[in-house]
């Protein structure tokens, strides 16, 4: 919708000069004029012409969870205090720094005065408020508990982010020792190989396997910069398109369940994931079914999603939701299961679901504490024998010339 710039005079007398969004000119002269107001002026607003794959990105661009988080609480927050929808959002639109969020948080207050509630508003930014954000508020809205709800919001977004902050921490270390490995091995067979070869080769010596294949590697990386980097970009775009296809998914996510250590921590963070999504939908109003069914698009491993599918054809047939969990405990350990039949038995489903999310939160934020302690030896042991296997390659030929001298 266009976007104009007008002067009036008002009925007292008063110039006054603002901005306005519109069908057109004469649908806002008409809106000025209603309230006994003469039109001074109406301009229409230019906007830069972009193309509309650039537009969508400026209007629907990333918003930080960060800042996902301060609209839920802030809003709760102000609303509580007795300012109206409109005004808070409009208050939080001049206090915030991101120039998306801000265009963002000026449309949902235009939405919500034409009528449309703050869920209905949210709706039309999928990119930034996702189904649970919508879902609960939407709830709250209709108990008459935003106020509630956005704070429930706010906090299940906050405990989430930081489980995933805590997560990407431990690993940052043992990415950081693999990629420098991977670098010095690159020099070492531009650089180092090269010199040992030519010495090799003087010597006119019968090199081993070991020695024929690094000699090889190198010789390819050296003289073929072009092709080594093109067969680098194809094994990563390979990797990564594999990835994207069902069964490639399926595949990665069995690895990442099964791999030690990692494995269980990705089992506890899926389990505090779930029971946390569903308890802040549950305490927040969703139905049933509904809270489900958004906890499935909430979680990302497909075995995960399997099993809550089957939760939720279970319960659309009147089973309940804890045998479901009780039979998976290959992913969801059977303490989950256990509380769940719990919950259900007293009436405190939620509840319960909020306990074992925060028994598991804090598994996780021990565990990757710990990560680094954990995971330093197997490092070890893998540059260890990566190193050892260099050296023999490229030594053992030389011994076995001092040997026969």
């Amino acid at each position: 919708m266009p976007k104009y710039n007008f002067k009036i005079i008002k009925t007292n007398g008063e110039t006054y000069e603002g901005e306005k969004e519109a069908q057109d000119k004469t649908s806002l002269s008409r809106d000025i004029k209603k309230e006994g107001e003469t039109v001074v002026s109406i301009t229409e607003i230019k906007e830069r012409k972009t193309p509309s794959f650039l537009s969508d990105i400026s209007i629907l661009g990333s918003v930080s969870m960060v800042d996902k988080i301060a609209f839920a609480k802030n809003l709760g927050t102000m609303i509580t205090a007795g300012l109206p929808m409109t005004r808070s959002l409009s208050v939080m639109e001049r206090q915030s720094k991101s120039r998306n969020f801000k265009k963002i948080l000026g449309r949902l207050g235009d939405e919500i005065t034409r009528g449309s509630s703050l869920s209905q508003a949210m709706v039309l930014f999928p990119k930034v408020f996702s189904t649970l954000f919508v879902s609960m508020v939407k709830a709250g809205e209709e108990s008459g508990s935003i106020t509630e709800s956005l704070k429930a919001v706010g906090s299940q977004l906050e405990k989430s982010h930081l489980l995933y902050k805590k997560i990407r921490s431990a690993m940052i270390y043992p990415i950081i020792i693999v990629v420098v490995m991977i670098i010095i091995t690159v020099l070492m067979l531009i650089f180092l190989v090269p010199t040992l070869t030519a010495t090799f080769k003087d010597l006119k010596i019968e090199l081993p396997l070991s020695t024929r294949s690094v000699i090889f590697v190198s010789d390819f990386m050296s003289n073929h910069y072009i092709a080594t980097f093109s067969i680098v970009l194809a094994l990563i775009a390979l990797f990564i398109g594999i990835g994207k296809t069902k069964k490639g998914k399926h595949f990665f996510d069995y690895i990442l369940i099964h791999i030690p250590i990692i494995g269980t921590i990705v089992k506890e963070t899926n389990s505090a994931r779930t029971t946390r999504t569903l308890s802040s939908l549950l305490s927040s109003g969703v139905e049933f079914l509904s809270a489900i069914k958004i906890t499935q698009e909430v979680i990302q491993n497909s075995y995960y999603k399997a099993v809550l599918e089957k939760a939720s054809q279970s319960v659309g047939k009147g089973s309940p939701i804890s045998a479901v969990f009780l039979e998976e405990e290959k992913l969801y350990p059977i303490f989950v299961g256990e509380m769940i039949s719990i919950g259900e038995e007293t009436g405190k489903l939620s509840l319960m679901l909020g306990n074992v999310a925060e028994f598991y939160e804090n598994e996780v934020d021990q565990k990757t504490k710990d990560m680094s302690t954990i995971i330093e030896p197997f490092l070890m042991i893998f540059i260890g024998i990566a190193v050892g296997f260099f050296a023999i390659s490229m030594l053992s030929p030389i011994y076995s010339l001092v040997d026969t001298i």
